[in-house]
Protein backbone atom coordinates (compact mmCIF):
# COMPACT_ATOMS: atom_id res chain seq x y z
CA UNK A 1 0.00 0.00 0.00
CA UNK A 2 1.47 3.61 -1.22
CA UNK A 3 0.17 6.98 0.22
CA UNK A 4 -0.23 9.75 -1.45
CA UNK A 5 -2.17 13.21 -1.70
CA UNK A 6 -5.12 12.98 -3.64
CA UNK A 7 -6.82 16.22 -5.10
CA UNK A 8 -10.64 15.17 -6.02
CA UNK A 9 -12.00 19.22 -6.88
CA UNK A 10 -10.29 21.68 -8.15
CA UNK A 11 -10.41 24.85 -5.09
CA UNK A 12 -8.08 25.87 -1.84
CA UNK A 13 -5.41 24.30 -0.24
CA UNK A 14 -7.96 22.12 1.81
CA UNK A 15 -8.38 20.08 -1.05
CA UNK A 16 -5.03 18.61 -0.63
CA UNK A 17 -5.80 15.21 1.04
CA UNK A 18 -3.77 12.61 2.27
CA UNK A 19 -5.27 8.89 0.87
CA UNK A 20 -3.97 5.16 0.49
CA UNK A 21 -3.36 4.08 -2.68
CA UNK A 22 -2.10 1.32 -4.79
CA UNK A 23 0.80 -0.20 -4.63
CA UNK A 24 2.97 0.60 -7.66
CA UNK A 25 5.47 -1.19 -9.91
CA UNK A 26 7.68 -0.51 -12.77
CA UNK A 27 6.83 -1.05 -15.84
CA UNK A 28 9.08 -1.41 -19.32
CA UNK A 29 11.05 1.52 -19.03
CA UNK A 30 10.32 2.88 -15.61
CA UNK A 31 11.59 3.53 -12.48
CA UNK A 32 10.09 2.77 -8.70
CA UNK A 33 11.29 5.22 -6.51
CA UNK A 34 10.40 5.53 -2.03
CA UNK A 35 10.61 9.52 -2.08
CA UNK A 36 12.11 11.40 1.21
CA UNK A 37 11.76 14.49 -0.22
CA UNK A 38 9.05 16.69 -2.64
CA UNK A 39 9.37 19.54 -3.72
CA UNK A 40 6.70 22.19 -3.46
CA UNK A 41 6.13 24.88 -6.38
CA UNK A 42 3.96 27.58 -7.97
CA UNK A 43 2.65 25.14 -10.70
CA UNK A 44 1.22 22.37 -7.85
CA UNK A 45 -0.56 25.43 -6.94
CA UNK A 46 -2.14 25.71 -10.87
CA UNK A 47 -2.84 22.50 -10.84
CA UNK A 48 -5.04 22.42 -7.71
CA UNK A 49 -7.02 25.31 -8.41
CA UNK A 50 -7.42 24.31 -11.92
CA UNK A 51 -6.02 27.02 -14.25
CA UNK A 52 -3.47 24.09 -15.58
CA UNK A 53 -5.19 21.02 -16.12
CA UNK A 54 -4.39 17.52 -15.24
CA UNK A 55 -5.49 14.71 -17.46
CA UNK A 56 -7.87 13.14 -14.88
CA UNK A 57 -9.38 13.74 -12.06
CA UNK A 58 -9.17 12.65 -8.74
CA UNK A 59 -5.17 13.27 -9.35
CA UNK A 60 -2.04 13.40 -7.09
CA UNK A 61 0.02 17.21 -7.64
CA UNK A 62 4.00 17.73 -7.77
CA UNK A 63 6.48 17.43 -10.51
CA UNK A 64 9.54 17.08 -8.67
CA UNK A 65 11.43 14.62 -5.82
CA UNK A 66 14.18 13.04 -4.55
CA UNK A 67 14.28 9.46 -2.96
CA UNK A 68 16.17 6.34 -3.45
CA UNK A 69 16.02 3.84 -5.99
CA UNK A 70 13.49 0.61 -5.37
CA UNK A 71 13.16 -1.35 -8.51
CA UNK A 72 13.90 -0.54 -12.15
CA UNK A 73 11.51 -2.06 -15.12
CA UNK A 74 12.61 -4.09 -18.25
CA UNK A 75 15.17 -2.08 -20.49
CA UNK A 76 16.70 0.51 -17.81
CA UNK A 77 20.60 0.17 -17.93
CA UNK A 78 20.71 3.85 -16.62
CA UNK A 79 19.78 3.32 -12.90
CA UNK A 80 19.89 0.85 -10.30
CA UNK A 81 18.19 0.18 -7.21
CA UNK A 82 19.68 1.49 -4.07
CA UNK A 83 20.45 4.89 -6.36
CA UNK A 84 20.01 8.37 -4.83
CA UNK A 85 17.91 10.25 -7.15
CA UNK A 86 15.70 13.32 -8.11
CA UNK A 87 13.57 14.17 -11.11
CA UNK A 88 11.61 17.43 -12.19
CA UNK A 89 9.21 16.84 -15.12
CA UNK A 90 7.10 14.21 -16.08
CA UNK A 91 2.70 14.12 -15.56
CA UNK A 92 1.94 15.56 -11.84
CA UNK A 93 2.21 12.69 -9.31
CA UNK A 94 5.00 13.70 -7.05
CA UNK A 95 3.18 13.87 -4.09
CA UNK A 96 3.43 10.73 -2.78
CA UNK A 97 5.63 8.25 -0.01
CA UNK A 98 6.69 5.84 -3.62
CA UNK A 99 6.33 7.01 -7.09
CA UNK A 100 7.03 5.01 -10.51
CA UNK A 101 8.28 7.75 -13.19
CA UNK A 102 9.74 7.39 -16.66
CA UNK A 103 13.02 6.15 -16.42
CA UNK A 104 14.41 8.67 -18.72
CA UNK A 105 13.05 11.55 -16.26
CA UNK A 106 15.77 10.55 -13.71
CA UNK A 107 18.88 11.89 -12.42
CA UNK A 108 21.31 10.97 -10.37
CA UNK A 109 22.03 12.93 -7.58
CA UNK A 110 25.78 13.55 -6.56
CA UNK A 111 26.61 12.38 -3.08
CA UNK A 112 27.83 16.03 -2.20
CA UNK A 113 23.85 16.68 -2.75
CA UNK A 114 20.77 15.47 -0.16
CA UNK A 115 17.49 14.47 -1.08
CA UNK A 116 16.77 17.43 1.05
CA UNK A 117 18.19 20.13 -1.33
CA UNK A 118 17.57 18.14 -4.17
CA UNK A 119 13.86 18.37 -3.67
CA UNK A 120 14.21 22.30 -2.93
CA UNK A 121 16.03 23.13 -5.96
CA UNK A 122 15.49 20.72 -9.28
CA UNK A 123 12.47 22.92 -10.45
CA UNK A 124 13.93 26.33 -9.54
CA UNK A 125 17.28 25.47 -10.50
CA UNK A 126 16.74 24.20 -13.78
CA UNK A 127 14.26 27.39 -14.31
CA UNK A 128 16.97 29.40 -13.11
CA UNK A 129 19.83 27.90 -15.75
CA UNK A 130 16.97 27.83 -18.32
CA UNK A 131 16.41 31.49 -17.85
CA UNK A 132 19.82 33.00 -17.33
CA UNK A 133 21.52 30.66 -20.14
CA UNK A 134 19.36 29.71 -22.99
CA UNK A 135 16.63 32.34 -22.53
CA UNK A 136 18.73 35.08 -22.11
CA UNK A 137 22.41 34.31 -22.23
CA UNK A 138 23.32 36.85 -19.01
CA UNK A 139 27.09 38.11 -19.28
CA UNK A 140 29.38 40.21 -17.30
CA UNK A 141 27.93 43.95 -17.10
CA UNK A 142 24.73 43.36 -18.06
CA UNK A 143 21.48 44.78 -16.34
CA UNK A 144 19.01 42.76 -14.80
CA UNK A 145 15.39 43.06 -12.89
CA UNK A 146 14.84 39.49 -10.99
CA UNK A 147 11.09 40.48 -9.88
CA UNK A 148 10.09 37.39 -6.17
CA UNK A 149 14.06 38.44 -5.80
CA UNK A 150 13.86 36.57 -1.97
CA UNK A 151 11.46 33.54 -3.50
CA UNK A 152 12.58 30.16 -4.49
CA UNK A 153 13.70 31.12 -7.86
CA UNK A 154 14.35 34.42 -7.35
CA UNK A 155 17.02 33.74 -4.60
CA UNK A 156 18.71 31.46 -7.50
CA UNK A 157 18.87 33.61 -9.55
CA UNK A 158 20.09 36.22 -8.32
CA UNK A 159 23.13 33.91 -7.14
CA UNK A 160 24.07 32.95 -10.41
CA UNK A 161 22.95 36.46 -11.98
CA UNK A 162 25.97 37.75 -9.54
CA UNK A 163 28.57 34.76 -10.98
CA UNK A 164 27.69 35.70 -14.47
CA UNK A 165 29.19 39.32 -14.02
CA UNK A 166 25.58 41.34 -13.81
CA UNK A 167 24.17 43.87 -12.14
CA UNK A 168 21.35 42.43 -9.86
CA UNK A 169 18.41 44.78 -9.52
CA UNK A 170 15.58 42.51 -7.66
CA UNK A 171 11.87 43.37 -6.24
CA UNK A 172 11.05 42.22 -2.53
CA UNK A 173 8.28 42.82 -0.18
CA UNK A 174 9.87 43.56 3.13
CA UNK A 175 13.03 45.24 4.39
CA UNK A 176 13.86 41.57 5.83
CA UNK A 177 13.62 39.82 2.40
CA UNK A 178 15.98 42.94 1.18
CA UNK A 179 18.37 41.65 3.41
CA UNK A 180 17.76 37.55 1.99
CA UNK A 181 17.86 38.95 -1.45
CA UNK A 182 21.52 41.13 -0.65
CA UNK A 183 23.53 38.03 0.76
CA UNK A 184 22.23 36.28 -2.19
CA UNK A 185 23.81 38.47 -4.39
CA UNK A 186 21.18 40.86 -5.37
CA UNK A 187 23.26 44.61 -5.64
CA UNK A 188 20.22 46.38 -5.43
CA UNK A 189 16.79 45.29 -3.68
CA UNK A 190 13.86 47.73 -4.59
CA UNK A 191 10.84 47.69 -1.57
CA UNK A 192 8.17 47.43 -4.38
CA UNK A 193 5.69 48.52 -1.75
CA UNK A 194 6.96 51.48 -0.68
CA UNK A 195 8.80 52.72 -3.99
CA UNK A 196 7.92 53.12 -7.82
CA UNK A 197 10.10 50.10 -9.19
CA UNK A 198 10.43 51.70 -12.97
CA UNK A 199 11.74 54.90 -11.39
CA UNK A 200 14.15 53.38 -9.04
CA UNK A 201 15.63 50.90 -12.03
CA UNK A 202 15.99 54.04 -14.44
CA UNK A 203 17.35 55.42 -11.30
CA UNK A 204 20.05 52.63 -10.87
CA UNK A 205 21.10 52.70 -14.41
CA UNK A 206 21.85 55.84 -15.64
CA UNK A 207 17.89 56.16 -17.31
CA UNK A 208 18.98 53.40 -19.58
CA UNK A 209 17.09 50.69 -18.15
CA UNK A 210 17.62 46.58 -17.97
CA UNK A 211 18.22 44.45 -20.71
CA UNK A 212 16.26 41.40 -19.36
CA UNK A 213 13.51 41.49 -16.59
CA UNK A 214 12.78 38.57 -15.11
CA UNK A 215 8.76 38.59 -14.35
CA UNK A 216 6.73 35.14 -12.16
CA UNK A 217 4.14 37.72 -10.56
CA UNK A 218 2.16 38.30 -13.41
CA UNK A 219 -0.49 40.84 -13.02
CA UNK A 220 0.57 43.01 -10.56
CA UNK A 221 3.91 43.86 -12.29
CA UNK A 222 4.04 43.06 -16.18
CA UNK A 223 3.57 46.88 -16.96
CA UNK A 224 5.88 47.82 -14.57
CA UNK A 225 8.10 44.90 -16.13
CA UNK A 226 8.06 47.03 -19.11
CA UNK A 227 8.69 50.37 -18.25
CA UNK A 228 11.92 48.95 -17.06
CA UNK A 229 13.23 47.99 -19.95
CA UNK A 230 16.17 49.40 -21.99
CA UNK A 231 16.06 49.61 -26.26
CA UNK A 232 15.28 46.44 -27.31
CA UNK A 233 15.22 44.56 -24.15
CA UNK A 234 13.75 41.45 -23.09
CA UNK A 235 10.64 40.41 -21.22
CA UNK A 236 10.58 36.91 -19.61
CA UNK A 237 6.94 36.40 -18.02
CA UNK A 238 7.78 33.05 -16.36
CA UNK A 239 4.92 32.85 -13.72
CA UNK A 240 1.69 34.30 -12.28
CA UNK A 241 1.75 34.21 -8.80
CA UNK A 242 -0.52 37.61 -8.22
CA UNK A 243 -2.75 36.32 -11.24
CA UNK A 244 -2.65 36.09 -15.18
CA UNK A 245 -0.47 38.83 -16.85
CA UNK A 246 -2.59 41.73 -18.63
CA UNK A 247 -2.85 41.67 -22.17
CA UNK A 248 -0.03 43.35 -24.03
CA UNK A 249 -0.61 45.13 -27.48
CA UNK A 250 1.75 44.55 -30.04
CA UNK A 251 2.19 48.34 -30.64
CA UNK A 252 3.62 48.53 -26.83
CA UNK A 253 7.11 46.61 -27.31
CA UNK A 254 7.27 49.14 -30.64
CA UNK A 255 6.64 51.80 -28.62
CA UNK A 256 8.86 51.04 -25.20
CA UNK A 257 11.85 50.66 -27.84
CA UNK A 258 11.89 47.40 -30.04
CA UNK A 259 11.25 45.19 -27.13
CA UNK A 260 11.02 41.58 -27.00
CA UNK A 261 8.39 39.58 -24.84
CA UNK A 262 8.91 35.68 -23.83
CA UNK A 263 7.08 33.29 -22.12
CA UNK A 264 8.78 30.23 -21.86
CA UNK A 265 8.29 26.59 -20.23
CA UNK A 266 11.00 24.88 -18.00
CA UNK A 267 9.82 21.46 -19.95
CA UNK A 268 10.51 22.60 -23.79
CA UNK A 269 14.00 23.15 -22.38
CA UNK A 270 14.62 19.91 -20.76
CA UNK A 271 12.33 17.76 -23.33
CA UNK A 272 14.82 15.02 -23.91
CA UNK A 273 17.29 13.13 -21.98
CA UNK A 274 20.33 14.86 -23.06
CA UNK A 275 18.70 18.18 -22.53
CA UNK A 276 17.75 17.52 -19.04
CA UNK A 277 20.94 15.94 -17.51
CA UNK A 278 22.73 18.48 -19.05
CA UNK A 279 20.52 21.43 -17.20
CA UNK A 280 21.04 18.77 -14.24
CA UNK A 281 24.75 18.50 -14.28
CA UNK A 282 25.17 22.80 -15.02
CA UNK A 283 23.12 23.21 -11.68
CA UNK A 284 24.74 20.20 -9.54
CA UNK A 285 28.30 21.99 -10.56
CA UNK A 286 27.06 25.10 -9.78
CA UNK A 287 25.70 23.86 -5.93
CA UNK A 288 28.79 21.70 -5.00
CA UNK A 289 31.12 24.75 -6.32
CA UNK A 290 29.10 27.30 -3.93
CA UNK A 291 28.20 29.46 -6.22
CA UNK A 292 24.49 28.49 -5.24
CA UNK A 293 22.88 28.34 -1.55
CA UNK A 294 19.92 26.33 -1.21
CA UNK A 295 18.20 27.66 1.28
CA UNK A 296 14.63 25.94 2.79
CA UNK A 297 12.15 28.12 3.45
CA UNK A 298 9.98 25.27 5.86
CA UNK A 299 9.84 21.46 5.58
CA UNK A 300 6.02 19.81 6.41
CA UNK A 301 5.32 16.22 6.69
CA UNK A 302 3.11 14.81 3.61
CA UNK A 303 0.17 15.24 5.32
CA UNK A 304 0.51 18.38 5.95
CA UNK A 305 0.65 19.19 2.08
CA UNK A 306 -2.17 22.12 2.33
CA UNK A 307 -0.55 23.99 4.82
CA UNK A 308 2.81 23.86 2.83
CA UNK A 309 0.70 25.66 0.15
CA UNK A 310 -1.08 28.48 2.25
CA UNK A 311 2.69 29.21 3.41
CA UNK A 312 3.36 28.96 -0.29
CA UNK A 313 0.84 31.49 -1.30
CA UNK A 314 1.21 34.03 1.69
CA UNK A 315 3.95 35.73 0.35
CA UNK A 316 5.87 35.39 3.50
CA UNK A 317 7.96 32.59 2.24
CA UNK A 318 11.23 33.12 1.31
CA UNK A 319 13.16 29.86 -0.55
CA UNK A 320 11.99 26.67 -0.98
CA UNK A 321 9.06 24.67 0.52
CA UNK A 322 9.68 20.62 0.75
CA UNK A 323 7.35 18.03 1.77
CA UNK A 324 8.81 15.36 3.79
CA UNK A 325 7.58 11.78 2.21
Amino acid sequence: MNQAIRIESFGGPDELRLADTAAVTPGPGEVHIRQTHIGVNYIDVYFRTGLYRPAQMPFTPGLEAAGEVLAVGDGVDTLTPGQRVAYVGGPPGAYARERVISADRVVALPAAITSERAAAMMLKGMTAHMLLERVHAVGPGDRVLIHAAAGGVGLLLCQWAHHLGATVIGTVGSAEKAEQARAHGCHHPVLYRDESVSERVHALTDGKGVQVVYDSVGADTLTASLACLAKRGLLVSFGQSSGAPPAIEVGQLAAGGSLFLTRPSLFDYIGTPAELQAAADALFARVVAGDLQIHIDSEWPLAEAGAAHQRLESRQSSGSIILRA
